[in-house]
């Protein structure tokens, strides 16, 4: 049996699968420890494998391969994936980002390795688009992406047939680039003032605009003026994002996930497209940004694809 987990800055899921074609069962979901010692997102993981188990009926011993899709970025130490996630680790950025610990990461990979035959960890966004090539709307693309656009903003890239990794395997975090000088009360867990995910993730529009991302995004879709400028800015910096990914790779689709697009993606996907159309069309004539064909499921499907 394997244990599919996927990690998010808000919650933590865990599902089970008895093969890469079986489908899930079990789901769980909780929101991610934050506090106590920075192994607590592992202890968490183990204990939510064991509940899972128990409601399935499954021995929690038959568990030999666990997937986990995570929110990076990582840091290897001794050749295991740590946590350097912004979201999670709260002396990344210090107490201005009011997370209730001073880790500066959280174990993953070392202790779930002590109990477990086989795992793989992956950024979430890498795993999601393996997810989206396997079984989504990125089938049949060799040169695609998958974004998501949520409490963070994730990146996988595919080039050539390969998903790109990077030295430590945080190829792709085109959230924590720059697209604007304005940077006004823009501060991201990573440190950065005014990167992508501090203007534009679900936490960060809270914080910038005094309300939740659903609320504004449910303004402005009803014609609310000043919610419309807002989302209109938004839209203009993921915008920029996804074009400076097509333009500096070549890519044919954009896959789009996440609960701030998911939620909004009739009303999102427009705008955004709008923002790719036209600029230097040698790059940009044909290329489709399209909502994740594995919809809301996309983050549990993740972790199954890196078990192949």
């Amino acid at each position: 049996m394997r244990a599919c987990v996927d990690i998010g800055g808000t919650k933590v899921a865990v599902s089970l699968s008895a093969s890469s074609d079986a489908p899930l069962i079990g789901r769980r979901s909780e929101p991610t420890a934050k506090t106590g010692d920075n192994d607590a997102v592992a202890v968490q993981i183990m204990r939510m494998i064991d509940e899972v188990c128990a409601e399935q009926g499954v021995d929690a011993a038959s568990i030999d391969r666990v997937g986990v899709s995570s929110a990076g970025p990582f840091e290897l130490r001794d050749g295991k994936v740590e946590l350097a996630t912004p979201n999670i680790c709260g002396g990344i950025a210090g107490p201005a980002r009011g997370l209730p610990n001073n880790w500066m990461t959280a174990l993953v990979e070392a202790p779930l390795a002590k109990r477990f035959a086989r795992v793989r960890v992956e950024n979430d966004a890498v795993a999601a688009l393996e997810a989206e090539r396997h079984w989504g709307a990125l089938k049949g693309m060799d040169d695609c992406a998958y974004v998501t656009w949520s409490t963070g903003v994730g990146v996988g890239l595919c080039v050539d047939g390969r998903a790109l990794r990077g030295k430590n395997g945080n190829a792709g975090h085109a959230g924590h680039s720059f697209v604007v000088d304005d940077a006004s009360g823009a501060l991201c867990g990573c440190g950065n003032v005014g990167d992508v995910e501090g203007l534009i993730a679900g936490n960060s529009i809270a914080r910038r605009f005094g309300q939740p991302a659903a609320d504004l995004f449910s303004s402005a879709a009803a014609g609310e003026r000043h919610s419309l400028e807002i989302v209109d800015a938004l839209c203009r910096v993921m915008g920029r994002m996804l074009y400076n990914l097509i333009a500096t790779l070549d890519l044919q689709r954009i896959s789009l996930g996440g609960s701030v697009f998911w939620h909004h993606r009739d009303f999102l996907l427009p705008k955004l497209q709008a923002q790719v159309d036209g600029k230097l069309p040698p790059l940009t004539q044909g290329v489709r940004l399209v909502p994740a064909g594995l919809g809301d499921k996309v983050g549990d499907y993740a972790a199954l694809a890196l078990l192949d």
